[in-house]
């Protein structure tokens, strides 16, 4: 063997024993390896392990990988593209009378109806006695956190009839609320419409977030500038959790 054979031989050998050490330390010391997974990128995992996971990160982060456009209104928004009539959960009541069960504490409930309760309303911050009756039960209703026609027109136009479907009847997107409060906010989004409580703004933008998050909706320039005010208020303020929300109205 030449002086260079041998050189370039030891070169290999050196190099062998320094790989040979790395898979060694690697294999002592799994978590040295480990991909940094702490920033959100919905980009690297898939859509349900992202929303199953969802309740791990700050809102703000994922208001940041929602699109940001204008509402495309050019195609006109009916009612019925999203759904006719309140679906019906598990327990074979409909989904409005499970968002009751689930938001109002000292229920009574018939035949698969609330007939009374109380409402700690978020938007007013009211304590509301609800009392079902033709001229007494639209002092609670449910609203759609993001406005089914506001959802239209943010891409909701854009999925499947299911997929409209889900958003209607997603306990993730429903909330009983203030009828009045429900009312006023009509379909508006962040920019032009905030809850009155002050204290459930926050709840309320993350949980805007986590709806457009799940299907896909963007926001527009003025309101992710008006939800980024918000949330810059409270800065630890996390998505909503999808599969618990879903868990509870079922």
């Amino acid at each position: 063997m030449t002086k260079r054979q041998l050189l370039r031989f030891r070169r290999i050998v050196v190099s062998l024993i320094a790989l040979c050490g790395v898979g060694v330390y690697i294999y002592a010391n799994p978590a040295s390896y480990q991909e940094d997974k702490s920033v959100f990128d919905a980009s690297q995992i898939s859509l349900k392990d992202a929303q199953d996971r969802a309740n791990s990160y700050l809102a703000s982060d994922v208001l940041e990988t929602l699109a940001v456009k204008e509402k495309n209104t050019n195609e006109k928004y009916y009612r019925k593209l999203f759904y006719d009539n309140w679906g019906r959960t598990s327990s074979g009541c409909t989904t409005r009378e499970a968002i009751l069960a689930r938001d109002l504490t000292d229920t009574v409930m018939k035949d698969c109806k609330v007939q009374s309760g109380t409402l700690a309303d978020p938007y007013t911050g009211k304590t509301i006695n609800f009392v079902r009756g033709q001229d007494t039960s639209s002092a609670v209703q449910i609203d759609h956190v993001v406005a089914l026609s506001n959802a239209w027109a943010t891409g909701a136009y854009q999925l499947s009839k299911d997929e409209r479907y889900d958003i209607s009847q997603d306990p993730l997107n429903l909330l009983a609320v203030d009828g009045p409060a429900n009312q006023q906010k009509s379909d508006q989004d962040a920019s032009d419409w905030l809850p009155s409580n002050q204290g459930f703004q926050c709840q309320y933008v993350a949980r805007q977030i986590s709806v457009k998050y799940k299907y896909h909706l963007w926001v527009t320039p003025r309101e992710k500038a008006a939800m980024k005010n918000i949330l810059s208020t409270c800065p630890e303020e996390k998505t909503v959790g999808l599969e618990d929300l879903i868990t509870q109205a079922q």
